[in-house]
């Protein structure tokens, strides 16, 4: 039996400030630990060469990728956050949208109360909804 499942994130050299970023907008995130490349490893210097936290039960991993790729995320899978009020909603929403697109303003919608769906400036998609 599996022991762990995780939501992989691969960045280009950002991992450590979308981590931050995640961390201010969602307090109750635990992160697990941060290790970085050093000096003449494959990765940049002070890059993260894998990372791992959780936030409401739900595992991510994350590193910068040393080898350029083709790719990005992909807004077909995205990160689903309930959130408790309307102002958890509100700032969340905001602090990921600022430098990002959103996708599906903050409103109501027939299958939610309030949910919007934004992609944050590093490429990663959320959808957040008002529990």
């Amino acid at each position: 039996m599996a022991e762990r499942a995780s939501t992989f994130l691969m960045f280009n050299g950002q991992a450590a400030e979308a981590i931050a970023l995640y961390r201010e907008l969602f307090p109750a995130i635990s992160v697990d630990h941060i290790e970085t490349y050093a000096e003449g490893e494959p990765g940049a210097p002070g890059t993260v060469k894998h990372a791992a936290w959780s936030l409401a039960g739900q595992n991510f991993a994350a590193i910068d990728t040393p080898i350029s790729q083709g790719f990005t995320f992909t807004p077909s899978i995205s990160i689903v956050v309930d959130c408790t009020d309307e102002a958890e909603i509100e700032r969340v929403f905001a602090g990921l949208a600022e430098g990002g697109s959103v996708m599906m303003p903050l409103d109501t919608y027939p299958f939610s109360k309030k949910f919007g769906w934004v992609r944050d400036r590093f490429g990663v998609s959320w959808q957040l909804s008002l529990a």
